[in-house]
């Protein structure tokens, strides 16, 4: 890969103008990080771009210059997707910040990627729409950040993730072209599907422009329970009796001891009651048009639960109560890290695995000497484990850590899951695909990389290092 010089800067002054390319210290610190441990990679060069021609534009000179470029949405990832590691230009799709067209007829809204999740959710509910995928960081996160992960969120054991909302994708290739992925509809069986390949991908194979989702109707109502346990693994084990009992909720949240201490200490709130023998809490939500339906379905759980030495079951009672039981959910991340705990793993296996896998992950901290703490998406096993090593801070390029977490990686493995659900490889978790892809997935998965991106300027390094 080769310097940005002073003649390709003016070059991208002409296509952005002046006053939308930075090279201050400010810029530089800002965007050469994201939420990813304690990491900083310095870019050459950002710009921030408002049009897709205008990033045709840029992706012809830098790969007719081989200049290292990364896409940036939000910087809420934690796996590195956006650090620019290898310098070069990073380009922010900050303002691409408009809803384009909300078609209540046919259930869709065509959106630019810099618009954050939450104001998308908001706009298209105030026309009776619901788009579910709501991940931890959606207040500041990016749709087009949602693309590049695959992102999914507590709404993801009823509703599925991005993935099953994303119909098509205006697409900026490294090498400048403009394509449509797919086309309008709901059904699609017209060659390959290149736009569920372009989600997920990380922002790897091109640079997302426009976005075109399918939406359905909001659900009238929603009930939420909250069911105290002295027994993580009593917990764990009553999520997958829930379902085999034919319930499916709209989210089913496991958050243990420390997790619920932590968050309910950063926000000064006594939303959760605390007992000293409490173990782990289920937060569990039903929604639908039909009250009497949902309110059959919370007797069928709590009858389940009884099964699995639950606590006193706790029924919120209004939208007040419910925001804050999600809210303490929602910063149990944040929590974690501002006590110590800064390694994050975003592992997932059958629901019914996750007591051997919470099993695994407490007797993996204790034989290692660190502590950790759980929580995350149980209904589909989806678990965020937060490690506080007293030495170790970050896991990057940490040949200790690295071991610990291979060990992770392939308990994980061997109960028929995989090394991430939603946050993605990136950076930071290459290292661990071959625990679960064999030589032959990942020559597949370079060839397609060298197919979209032959120069390999496009987001290199992340996912996997490219071969020859």
């Amino acid at each position: 890969m080769n310097k940005i010089t002073p003649n390709i800067i003016e070059q991208f002054k002409s296509i952005v103008g002046e006053a939308y390319l930075f090279t201050d210290l400010e810029h530089i610190e800002k965007y050469g990080k994201d939420e990813t441990e304690n990491l900083f990679y310095a870019p050459d060069v950002i710009v921030k771009p408002r049009s897709a021609q205008e990033i045709s534009a840029l992706l012809t000179i830098c790969n007719q210059h081989l200049i290292p470029v990364t896409p940036r949405g939000g910087g809420t990832g934690l796996t590195g997707g956006a650090l620019p590691h290898f310098g070069g230009l990073v380009i922010s799709m900050e303002r691409f910040n408009e809803i384009l067209e909300i078609d209540e007829r046919n259930l869709q809204v065509t959106t630019e990627p810099g618009v954050i999740t939450e104001v998308l959710q908001n706009t298209v509910k105030e026309k009776g729409l619901f788009y579910p995928p709501d991940p931890a960081s959606k207040g500041s996160c990016f749709i087009g950040g949602n693309i590049s992960e695959n992102s999914g969120g507590p709404k993801a054991v009823k509703y599925g993730v991005v993935k099953d909302y994303v119909l098509n994708l205006e697409l900026v290739l490294p090498t400048g072209e403009i394509i449509w992925t797919g086309s309008n509809v709901l059904k699609n069986a017209t060659g390959y599907n290149i736009t569920q390949l372009i989600v997920g991908s990380e922002g790897t194979l091109g640079i997302v422009t426009k976005i075109v989702l399918r939406l359905i109707p909001h659900p009238k109502f929603d009930l939420l329970l909250l069911a105290p346990f002295n027994s993580l693994e009593k917990a764990s084990e009553a999520v997958s009796a829930i379902f085999r009992a034919g319930i499916t909720p709209s989210a089913m949240e496991l958050m243990e001891i420390d997790a619920i201490t932590l968050a309910t200490k950063m926000l000064d709130s006594t939303a959760i009651p605390l007992t000293p023998e409490l173990a782990a809490h289920l937060i569990i939500e039903v929604d639908g048009n039909n009250l009497e339906v949902l309110m059959s379905e919370m007797e069928a759980i709590s009858e389940v639960l009884s099964n699995y030495e639950v606590g006193e079951l706790y029924f919120a009672d209004d939208a007040q109560q419910k925001n804050e039981l999600w809210k303490i959910r929602r910063k149990a991340n944040e929590a974690a890290v501002a006590a110590g705990y800064t390694i994050e793993e975003d592992t997932v296996v059958p629901r019914a695995e996750l007591p051997k896998l919470i099993k695994g992950v407490k007797a993996l901290g204790e034989a290692n000497g660190f502590k950790v703490v759980c929580y995350g998406h149980a209904g589909d096993g989806n678990l965020h484990i937060r490690i506080n090593h007293p030495t170790i801070k970050k896991s990057f390029e940490s040949a200790e850590m690295n071991g610990i977490l291979k060990d992770l990686f392939k308990l994980v493995y061997s109960l028929g899951g995989t090394i991430s659900g939603e946050h993605g490889i990136g950076l930071i978790q290459k290292s661990y695909m071959p625990v679960v892809f064999d030589t032959i997935s990942m020559e597949l998965m370079s060839g397609i990389k060298k197919t979209f991106d032959p120069n390999n300027i496009l987001n290199q390094g992340k996912i996997f290092d490219l071969t020859n």
